[in-house]
């Protein structure tokens, strides 16, 4: 993230403020939702950071022995973050009912906007976190990254402070080789633009092209058969561990499909965040537009490119796979921009982080920079809210 210092300053802004300012939650609380919410996509990195900052703030210890050491309040909660993570879909507004009708137990409405602000928060980061390969320490015996060695010289703190910020874009390896894939992308993006700008295709075929687009993202195999069986150091932080993303088509559900028109963050989120949790709306829709509207208009070695058209087809496709729909975009542009490995590569960051490999990462994208890559996964962040 400290390659992109504009948007790293609006997350650690908004992550300060989610967990050190004042708010609904208490303290513990918060950094104990944390913790839940990194455990449900085994992210041992996230938790082990929760873990101390936990105890720092005067959590009680016996609770990171089990959820179920946790008081009863945050037990309820359990349910709601498992369907966050993985099958958003399925929530409805009784889960939110149960939790706010708990007798002595329930949840305050402004309670319950920062709690799943929380766990949205720490799903996603999870998901970037494992796209980066920061996993279990990166400073420990069997922790490692994706970012290229050469990197190393330069300090977090340095690059947010704008040090270094004008050689982030350089190839990292050395490599100035430029491989078809990146002028096949740009000629591609080049035909599209110009069949927008000659027709536009009807509502009816929009309609068609976006299940058709949904029902293939399900076709996407995410990684190898084999379950991630977390270590119990993670696994007591939540229950039902067996629980995980499913296709809901595969499974035979029928999940209608969401209009982003008919409830959005711009329309109806940003105000109720805003009214129950004072000033994070405007903190979270900061971070949205800025992960959206990230750019420094390069394709690997190609300068002066607009790449709105690449950034919007990876937006809507991680929505797509949650059956969120945008009735103004052309969901058959999405196969034309993302190839297959891609394609993988985004989905099991989405659905399945934990299963992330070297292998995905490296298969994809080949001659473009490490911060490219980086900035393509910058929606991850902000997929659970918005």
């Amino acid at each position: 993230m400290g390659f992109h210092p504009q948007y790293l300053e609006s997350f650690l802004r908004t992550q300060h403020y989610l967990l050190q300012m004042d708010g609904p939650l208490s303290l513990h609380y918060r950094h104990y939702i944390g913790i839940m919410a990194a455990a449900r996509h085994q992210c041992s990195y996230l938790v082990n950071l929760h873990v101390n900052d936990f105890l720092q703030v005067g959590g009680d210890p016996k609770w990171l022995n089990g959820l179920d050491k946790a008081p009863q309040k945050l037990q309820q909660l359990g349910e709601l973050n498992k369907i966050l993570a993985h099958r958003p879909w399925l929530l409805t507004k009784e889960h939110i009912e149960c939790l706010l009708k708990a007798e002595e137990h329930s949840w305050s409405l402004a309670e319950l906007i920062h709690a799943v602000v929380l766990l949205t928060h720490y799903h996603s980061l999870a998901s970037f976190t494992f796209g980066c390969g920061i996993m279990p320490e990166i400073h420990c015996n069997g922790g490692h990254t994706f970012r290229p060695p050469s990197l190393s010289q330069y300090c977090v703190c340095d690059i947010t402070n704008g040090n270094g910020h004008a050689n982030h874009h350089d190839d990292p390896l050395g490599n100035h080789e430029v491989c078809g894939e990146v002028e096949v992308l740009m000629e591609r993006m080049k035909q599209l633009q110009e069949c927008r700008d000659d027709e536009e295709a009807s509502q009816e075929e929009m309609a068609t092209r976006f299940e058709r687009e949904k029902t293939e993202s399900m076709l996407v195999v995410t990684a190898e058969e084999e379950e991630c069986v977390p270590s119990r150091d993670i696994s007591r932080h939540f229950e039902d561990p067996t629980y995980g993303y499913k296709d809901f088509s595969r499974r035979g559900e029928h999940v209608p499909t969401f209009r982003v028109q008919d409830y959005s963050w711009e329309d109806h989120g940003f105000s109720l965040v805003n009214r129950l949790y004072p000033d994070v709306g405007q903190m979270l829709d900061e971070k949205f537009q800025m992960a959206y509207n990230l750019t420094y208009n390069t394709m690997a070695t190609h300068k002066d490119v607009d790449t709105s058209m690449l950034r919007r087809a990876i937006w809507n496709y991680i929505h797509c796979m949650f059956g969120i729909r945008y009735d103004d975009y052309d969901y058959g542009e999405i196969n034309q921009l993302l190839d297959r490995s891609f394609k993988i590569y985004i989905k099991t960051m989405v659905c399945s982080p934990e299963k992330t490999t070297k292998r995905m990462y490296e298969s994809f994208w080949r001659q473009f920079q490490h911060s490219e890559k980086v900035r393509s996964r910058s929606p991850l962040l902000i997929r659970g809210i918005s």
